[in-house]
């Protein structure tokens, strides 16, 4: 546990995780300029993630289609990390499609905390980061390497 209820693994965890990861699922995902969503996946995007955006409100965000939803992806489309823009009561429901869509990792994003989103993906083999940004955990490991 690290402070304000958020998890995350060691360092080296975190470095092997981000290198094997591919595809981005992010669940929230909004077209707005302002909004954190939007500028965590464009630097994702411009570090060489694929980010597939995941909001019934889009259609397409930073150039690539949008799905309504985590079971709305193609079944061809293997998803590494679904990283979660929503409030944290609504994200148990993500973390159960997290785990029927194959996904390896749970990745709630700063200020998103809920533990029974967590061991839904824990008790199916996900890896499950909470409260923790992506962008700034990135940044900050490259700083560090």
């Amino acid at each position: 546990m690290v402070a304000g209820g958020a998890v995350a693994p060691e360092d080296r965890e975190l470095r092997a995780l981000l290198g094997e990861t591919r595809t981005i699922a992010v669940v929230g995902l909004s077209s707005k300029r302002d909004r954190p969503s939007n500028d965590v996946s464009a630097y994702l995007q411009e570090h060489g993630f694929r980010i597939v955006p995941v909001n019934p409100n889009e259609t397409e965000v930073l150039g690539e289609r949008a799905y309504p939803s985590l079971l709305d992806l193609p079944a061809d489309l293997p998803i590494d990390v679904v990283d979660v823009f929503r409030r944290a009561e609504d994200t148990p429901q993500v973390a159960r499609d997290a785990v029927r869509i194959g996904a390896k990792v749970l990745w709630l994003q700063e200020g998103i905390v809920n533990e029974e989103a967590a061991r839904i993906a824990a008790d199916a083999g996900l890896e499950v980061i909470m409260g923790v940004c992506i962008k700034r955990t990135k940044q900050r490991l490259d700083r560090e390497a």
